[in-house]
């Protein structure tokens, strides 16, 4: 089986906002339905995962208010999941497909491709700053929410846990590589990671990201 690996530092230019939900219940009825459908894991492997998750969830529910989103933590510091990574690189290969920047993935298959050949490490990936591990957010950001419904416009206060630019963190991008002259999936190479990671520049990772949070700069690293 060929394979191809990345190791990357990131570098938040803007602040980066949290996206899990300060709700523990709500937060487990999400990982559950996220995980069983995640194919590239054995049934045993979905639920380990899946117990993982929600024990980390409820282990902060008491120090933040239910309506906030908030960074994962443990006694190391602050993290994003390995499958927040995977779905960055999900979201910005499916953009590519839409510019017509892809030779054979198409903007139908380019979710099973991600998540059957490309796969982020460790599952734990630290924030860290100044070379030390993140150990609380830097603040919290309110924004309105605005949305039109049958009643008419209606709009909500959004609260986020935030951590400043500067912050960075590091992992590893592992591909499958096809031989398979036919396959879609002959797209899918270390290039294309990086044509991904330059996107973050513009389109960012966590909360409100359309708002320009979340950006980033990268840079490769030797394993």
């Amino acid at each position: 089986m060929n394979t191809q690996q990345l190791k990357v530092r990131i570098t938040f230019t803007e602040q980066l906002l949290a996206s899990a939900s300060g709700n523990p219940e709500l937060h487990e009825e999400f990982i559950a339905a996220r995980v069983a459908n995640d194919r590239s894991k054995t049934l045993a492997q979905q639920q380990e995962n899946a117990a993982e998750e929600v024990a980390i969830a409820q282990s902060v529910a008491e120090v933040v208010e239910k309506t906030s989103t908030i960074f994962h933590r443990d006694e190391t510091g602050l993290f994003l999941w390995d499958y927040q990574w995977r779905g960055f690189f999900k979201e910005r290969i499916g953009t590519l497909c839409e510019l017509g920047e892809m030779k054979h993935i198409s903007k139908w298959t380019y979710k099973r491709v991600v998540d059957q050949a490309l796969f982020v490490s460790p599952r734990r990936i630290y924030l860290t700053s100044e070379g030390a591990a993140v150990k609380k957010p830097d603040g919290t950001l309110q924004r309105p929410l605005r949305a039109s419904t049958m009643q008419g416009d209606r709009v909500a206060l959004a609260r986020s846990e935030y951590v400043d630019a500067g912050t960075q963190c590091e992992f590893t991008v592992k591909l499958l590589i096809t031989s398979n002259a036919k396959s879609a999936w002959r797209d899918l190479d270390s290039e294309l990671v990086r044509s991904c990671l330059d996107m973050g520049q513009n389109s960012g990772h966590g909360q409100w990201r359309g708002g320009g949070y979340g950006r980033f700069t990268w840079e490769e690293v030797k394993a």
